[in-house]
């Protein structure tokens, strides 16, 4: 029996020969890994959705937690095991977005917004649409090979798994043992939308790319013990140790904007004397 569609041809058929079967080549495992852990972040924020609908707000939290801790590690066994590809890029896009935009909205709606009604929906749909425009602009954005090597330590806005953690804060403290008060549903409403627009903004902040690259051999251990530590305190008091964070980072944005304003600031200096005429 014959085939009902020619075989498809990217270069014709010139020469009227019998077109030779599609060979499948074998992928290797460094390329399939990296998905691996993606679609694993992308279990975790699904996850995350189904126990907020069962009013289990420590497993939702800490499914958006594992969630952002698989989206900082596919990216570096991505490069590690040199497995990045274009479909891995857009893998990870999507899951973030379901991730750190879908869910965390899902959760706080299901959690507070809904007092509000219509009024929380609204704030709910416009910390998602922050998220995906957000990781839009970060995916089209271009590479200037004029950047100053500065420039890596920044981000422009908050980036969505920063975003997502901050923005379930009222959830923390509520967990630290602040009555669920409905009057508070508008202000956490607000609170939401404000860090969406944050995440679009173009507003400078940490991106901690060139920490942990390379560090002394005599801070090694340390780091190893700094870690457990931490691992141990998110387990032990989760609602204390990521209300520290959200707080600290939103602290921290002021500061990345002083920072980079100095090293704009710094490189006008440099044009400037770069520019001048010298003195004979």
């Amino acid at each position: 029996m014959t085939a009902p569609f020619s075989p498809y041809d990217p270069g014709g058929s010139r020469n009227n020969k019998k077109p030779r079967r599609a060979r499948f080549q074998r992928v290797p495992i460094r390329m399939i890994l990296p998905n691996v852990v993606t679609l694993l972040a992308l279990c975790a924020g699904l996850t995350a959705m189904r126990m907020a609908f069962e009013e289990r707000w420590h497993y939702a939290i800490a499914g958006i937690v594992v969630a952002a801790i698989l989206d900082g590690l596919d990216g570096r066994v991505a490069r590690l095991v040199k497995g990045t590809s274009r479909f891995g890029a857009e893998l990870d896009s999507l899951a973030d977005f379901v991730n750190f935009g879908v869910a965390p909205a899902i959760i706080l709606y299901a959690w507070m917004l809904d007092e509000v009604k219509s009024l929380g929906w609204i704030a709910a749909l416009i910390y998602a649409i922050c998220c995906a425009l957000r990781l839009a602009r970060f995916n089209v954005a271009l590479d200037d090979p004029n950047k100053p090597k500065w420039a890596n330590k920044f981000f422009t806005g908050v980036p969505a798994p920063a975003g997502a953690l901050v923005v379930l804060l009222p959830i923390y403290i509520e967990e630290l043992g602040v009555p669920h008060w409905e009057f508070l549903a508008a202000p956490v409403a607000l609170y939401s939308v404000f860090v969406g627009l944050l995440m679009v903004s173009q507003l400078p902040t940490f991106s901690g790319k060139q920490l942990g690259n390379r560090i002394s051999r005599e801070w090694v251990l340390p780091l190893f013990v700094a870690a457990v530590a931490l691992v141990a305190l998110l387990v032990s008091y989760p609602s204390e140790v990521l209300t520290v964070f959200a707080a600290g980072y939103l602290v921290s944005i002021p500061f990345a904007f002083r920072a980079y304003r100095t090293h704009v600031r710094a490189d006008e200096e440099k044009k400037a004397a770069l520019a001048a005429p010298k003195e004979s």
